[in-house]
């Protein structure tokens, strides 16, 4: 199957009792069994529910994987990957991460052990001069949030794997989607998605999701999903089943739309750096242009007045844009960096990473491009 007739197909049939061609909401705990210890395939909900078996099939097909899994959030899925780690490990990941990431890497699971080494994901040969015998895994974001910096998967998952075979590569995927970039293609080992962003699409789940091909990592991580009981609920599975069957036609649209957004933002004169990885001044534009099938939905860029007055000026006057922590929804959000989505990295760490105090990220939806164009023009022209 092509990628638009997987969206709606994929690993997806009637409902076996009733010939259902939408996947039923299954609003149950648990399930009648025929005997003592008779086995079947579904027991209790927090091991598998036939809503979210259909939406994990979905996800596996779509990134080209052999196994899905679905979470309460993006974080649970991140956590469950931590999961199967160990004292005394090492993760290289990149510097410019989604702050509730950075949040879980040095507030939870850094007490419990593990080290990060964190370093500019921009070149492959950053995170193999990273690598040491303690290494077990690399953890990618690609585009980043929210610099948008693009890693060349498969330059890096090549790279690392000379090193040490055995050395798992995860890639969160959230910004791109499987429509845009199938990382599992390109050498990763897991796949990572915020499902409450892209996938979903309306603004109205809270969800992750992984994929692998696996089997014995997906059996690590089927335990501890079950284990630890971070699923996905039935009724969630369902909204997210609902918005990937339009998630091709919506991401052109993103695209699309981004696309015209930060031409406009490049070329105003009020304007200052840029951050999109369809601008061909883009550092890593080539890299952006081999490994996705266009640049998605997400700009940041800063004022060149660069006060936290101007800044909050320009987010309290938009029309269009809502101010809103999340992203990858119909309707087109914007969100400061610094006081939101990165607002538990210490000062110190985002100015590192180029997170400045007047950094301002937009997710741009798929409304009428002309009066996304223009609520901007009106606002920079204050």
């Amino acid at each position: 199957m092509k990628f638009n007739t997987k969206a709606i197909h994929g690993g997806q049939k009637p409902e076996k009792s009733t010939g259902a061609i939408v996947p039923p909401i299954f609003q149950t705990s648990t399930y009648a069994q025929a005997s003592f210890g008779a086995s079947q395939e579904y027991n209790y909900s927090r091991g598998s529910n036939p809503t979210r078996t259909a939406l994990e099939d979905s996800l596996a097909t779509l990134e080209n994987g052999t196994h899905g899994f679905a979470f309460s959030s993006g974080l649970a899925a991140i956590d469950c990957v931590l999961r199967t780690l160990k004292p005394g490990d090492q993760i290289v990941a990149g510097n410019d991460l989604y702050g509730g990431t950075y949040r879980m890497f040095t507030k939870l699971f850094k007490k419990y052990g593990l080290e990060f080494n964190y370093v500019d994901t921009y070149s492959a040969k950053n995170v193999s001069e990273a690598i040491t015998e303690k290494t077990t895994l690399v953890w990618l974001e690609t585009p980043t949030n929210p610099l948008m910096k693009i890693a060349d998967i498969q330059a890096i998952s090549s790279e690392v794997k000379k090193v040490n075979p055995s050395i798992l590569i995860a890639v969160d995927n959230t910004f791109a989607t499987p429509y845009l970039q199938q990382p599992l293609n390109l050498g990763a080992d897991i796949v990572m998605h915020s499902v409450t962003k892209y996938l979903g699409g309306h603004s109205d789940v809270l969800m992750g999701a992984l994929i692998v091909k696996d089997a014995k990592l997906a059996e690590e991580l089927h335990f501890i999903q079950f284990a630890a009981g971070a699923i996905a609920g039935p009724m969630d599975s369902f909204l997210a089943l609902r918005g990937i069957k339009t998630l091709h036609i919506r991401m052109q649209r993103h695209s699309e739309n981004a696309k015209a957004v930060a031409n406009l933002l490049k070329n105003h004169p009020k304007a200052g750096a840029v951050y999109y990885p369809g601008l061909d001044d883009h550092p890593n534009y080539e890299v952006a242009k081999k490994q996705m099938k266009d640049f998605g939905g997400v700009v940041s860029f800063s004022l060149k007045d660069e006060s936290k007055e101007a800044t909050f000026k320009f987010l309290e006057n938009l029309n269009f844009f809502t101010i809103a922590e999340s992203l990858g929804g119909v309707e087109s959000m914007v969100n400061h960096a610094a006081t939101m989505s990165h607002a538990s990295m210490p000062k110190e760490a985002r100015l590192k990473a180029g997170i400045t105090d007047s950094l301002i990220r937009l997710s741009v939806g798929i409304e009428d491009i002309e009066d996304l164009l223009g609520d901007l023009e009106k606002v920079l022209s204050k």
